[in-house]
């Protein structure tokens, strides 16, 4: 039997649902999943393996409609480039909110030349007279993209999703070694955690200002349960805001620090010893130095 292999980009507006779908299909949490929108910064790889096939699946930033900083430009650049190397495109819309595309997109997908695949999530919380005149709209928009109805959140269709892409993917060796299960090193997504736990606690422009680096990752070999040290840094823009993060007292981040901690032991299946330090670095998010050394720019 033939090894299957290919790269499965999904993309779509802001808060559609793609990071709980790609979780869905992998049976992992690796992106993380508020109800704000832009939880998304980074193109994260997730990598499914089974005996005859390999899916390197690649989940996006939502496409901002209108940038505001060099931070969200270089989003939108990490979401564009789902285009570039996908086998199978998947383009995910929320069934709820008013259909639209943002500027440039059909022109952007008209070109690409893999099984498009238009998932109308949300199937749950619509009616079948709704699903079908979204279903005609979409069509008339995205002629070339195969419809298919799902709830990644309830797993509703997502089997069958799995089952049609594993049947577009071309024969190849695999990618990775099978393994591997994403390109991110740890310190990665325990940065992705803290900044979770930001977006949960915290209000208005905080969590859009705060960018989290972990910086030191040691293990304590003093102690039998070999404690991990986790020291990481919270950058914000302004010194108000260093302040909210902190709270009375240093109430509010140590509400945070006790919220991330439970998560990361969970993710690395040891005791942590969790630091937070809040440091403010103004217009972080348009200076091209921190933007390279955050990981948006090459």
């Amino acid at each position: 039997m033939p090894h299957l292999s290919g790269f499965v980009n999904i993309m779509g507006e802001p808060n559609v649902g793609k990071s709980t779908l790609l979780n869905a299909l992998i049976g992992e949490k690796l992106s993380i999943i508020t109800n704000k929108p832009q939880t998304t910064r980074h193109r994260i790889i997730a990598i499914l393996n089974e005996d005859d096939y390999q899916i390197v699946f690649s989940d996006t930033p939502g496409i901002i409609d209108t940038p505001h900083y060099k931070m969200q430009q270089a989003m939108n650049q990490f979401a564009y480039s789902a285009l570039e190397d996908a086998d199978v495109l998947m383009y995910l819309v929320d069934v709820n909110d008013e259909p639209i595309l943002p500027p440039g997109v059909v022109e952007r997908v008209q070109n690409i030349k893999c099984p498009k695949l238009l998932i109308m999530n949300k199937m749950d919380l619509s009616s079948q007279k709704e699903m079908n005149a979204l279903s005609k709209w979409w069509a008339s928009e995205l002629p070339d993209f195969e419809q298919v109805a799902i709830s990644a959140l309830e797993n509703i269709g997502v089997d069958q999703l799995l089952a049609k892409i594993v049947s577009y993917l071309p024969e190849g060796d695999p990618y990775y070694p099978k393994d591997q299960f994403t390109d991110r090193s740890e310190r990665f997504f325990i940065s992705e955690i803290i900044r979770e736990k930001i977006l949960k606690l915290y209000f208005q422009e905080i969590p859009y200002s705060c960018e989290v680096i972990v910086n030191s990752f040691k293990e304590d070999e003093t102690r039998d349960d070999k404690l991990i040290r986790i020291g990481a840094d919270i950058i914000v823009n302004r010194k108000t805001q260093k302040s909210i993060i902190i709270g009375k007292g240093g109430s509010s981040i140590k509400r945070l620090g006790t919220d991330a901690r439970k998560d990361i032991e969970v993710f690395l299946d040891r005791k942590i010893y969790l630091e937070l330090y809040v440091k403010v670095k103004e217009k972080w998010r348009d200076d091209d130095r921190s933007l390279k050394s955050y990981g948006y720019l090459q």
